[in-house]
Parts: structure tokens; C-alpha cells; sequence
């Protein structure tokens, strides 16, 4: 593909860099779109940023110190839910565009494809929450937040399997078995609208989980690795987390990871 003087790397760094919630937001859309349409060269002038830009607010607390998250049953259970979540998406954004601008040189222009359109997933989900938490009159920002997601960029940032390994393939898969109990909760308080959120979520997930998975696949193809002991080998490498039942089968073999890959963790 081919743009005009402006590169695409260049656009992501500054999209990373890009501290306000909103600006973010628009950042990683305007590089997704102006991408799609032809409007950039694919080059990697600019290096990705070790940390990227974030907001005043949530003040970001280490995992430990975090209060439990809401289940979603009273209101305030629920406007906690709600920022977690958003917190989660944004975080999100800055992961899918690392993994553009990190190793879209490397990978090619269908990756890059690819994980720009799962940042403008991301950038919409994350409007769709804080909307949703000024329905409650909250909003994002009011709480606290998790800082250990950005972690698992970090850790991975010189290999771009360890990358696929941890982020799609591990941190959004447990997405998928912790978002329909999530889900039912909410629906039963009587939050339809946030429950609608919550499906359009985890449709989006399983797609960016297997976009990760195909891509993965396609490194241990080139490197002739057998995809699930190279996922097993790079988890335990550069994850310190638990990796734990209940999975929902359905939506991992949906988005193309089999049994194999976490039988052993049941």
C-alpha cells in the first residue's frame, strides 16, 4: 500500500503518545481509517514509545492494592464493573496499536491491517463504556484503575510471538470466559443496555482473538514450531499470571484455539 509523505508508524507513535481519553480515541480511528484508505506509506520512521500517553485521571494503582471489581448487581457494584472494563478497552487501544507499530515492519501490511482494525475495536468499545457510565453518572476516570496491563507489552516487546502469545491468545482469551457470566449478572440487574455492550464486546474479542491466533500460526508455520507447545513455552516465559478454569470452549475453538493449548491448566 502506498500513501502520501505521512508514514504510519509515524501516526501510531503519536497516537501512543496521545495522553487525553478522547484524543486517543480519535487518534487510533484516524490512523486505522487514513491506513485503509491509502492515505499513508507503510514505513517505521518513529520508535514506539516504552509507556504511552494517559489521562490525569484514573489514578493507576498496582493490582494489589485495587478494591474488588463490581459484580454488576447494585449500582455502585455496577459502576465499577463499567470502569474496569473501560479501563480494560483503553488499555486495549495502546496494546493493538504497540502491536502495529512494534511489528507491523517485521510482519507486513495484512498484520498491520489487521491490529489497526482491532485499535479501532478497541477505541469503540471504550466510548461505548464511558457512555455507558454517564448513563450512571460516572465516567471514566472517577475510579481508580489496574496498572499491570500494560505489563504484558512490555515483557514481550523484542518478540512479536511472545506478543501473540500473552495479549490475543492469553490476556483477550480470558476475556472470553469471564464476559458471558459477567454479562448474565447485568442482565438480571436489569442493565439491558449495558448488557448489549457487553455482547457487541465479546463478538469483537473472539475476531481479535483469532486474528492473533492466525497470525501466530503463520510464525510457528515459518519457524517450524508446533503452535501449542511454542504458546505453552512463551506463557510461562513471559506471563506470571494464573491461567485457570472455567473456559468457554465454544468461543475459543470459534476464535481457533483448540483444547490443546490449555488442557494442561485444567
Amino acid at each position: 500500500m502506498t500513501g502520501s509523505g505521512q508514514t504510519v508508524g509515524a501516526e501510531i507513535a503519536a497516537a501512543l503518545r496521545e495522553g487525553d481519553a478522547y484524543a486517543k480515541v480519535r487518534a487510533a480511528r484516524k490512523v486505522a481509517r487514513d491506513w485503509r484508505f491509502g492515505r499513508l506509506s507503510f514505513a517505521f520512521p518513529d520508535a514506539m514509545p516504552e509507556r504511552p500517553g494517559r489521562p490525569a485521571r484514573p489514578e493507576l494503582k498496582a493490582p494489589r492494592h485495587m478494591p474488588r471489581r463490581g459484580r454488576g448487581q447494585s449500582l455502585k457494584g455496577r459502576i465499577a464493573l463499567f470502569h474496569a472494563l473501560a479501563h480494560i478497552e483503553f488499555v486495549a487501544i495502546d496494546l493493538a496499536l504497540d502491536m502495529a507499530g512494534r511489528f507491523g515492519g517485521e510482519m507486513g501490511e495484512h498484520f498491520l491491517d489487521d491490529f489497526l482494525a482491532v485499535a479501532a475495536d478497541e477505541a469503540m468499545h471504550f466510548v461505548l463504556l464511558d457512555r455507558h457510565l454517564r448513563t450512571m453518572d460516572s465516567h471514566y476516570g472517577a475510579l481508580p484503575a489496574h496498572d499491570g496491563l500494560w505489563s504484558a507489552a512490555r515483557e514481550t516487546r523484542h518478540d512479536v510471538a511472545a506478543r501473540l502469545a500473552v495479549v490475543p491468545m492469553l490476556l483477550e482469551a480470558r476475556g472470553l470466559d469471564v464476559t458471558p457470566p459477567t454479562l448474565e449478572r447485568v442482565r438480571k440487574a436489569g442493565d439491558l443496555r449495558g448488557a448489549s455492550i457487553l455482547e457487541r464486546i465479546l463478538d469483537d474479542e473472539i475476531r481479535h482473538v483469532a486474528l492473533g491466533a492466525k497470525h501466530f500460526f503463520d510464525l510457528c508455520e515459518r519457524r517450524e514450531e508446533d503452535p501449542p507447545h511454542l504458546w505453552k513455552r512463551l506463557r510461562i516465559a513471559h506471563f506470571t499470571g494464573s491461567v485457570h478454569p472455567p473456559f468457554n470452549d465454544s468461543a475459543r475453538r470459534s476464535a481457533g484455539l483448540s483444547r490443546e493449548f490449555y488442557a494442561e491448566v485444567e
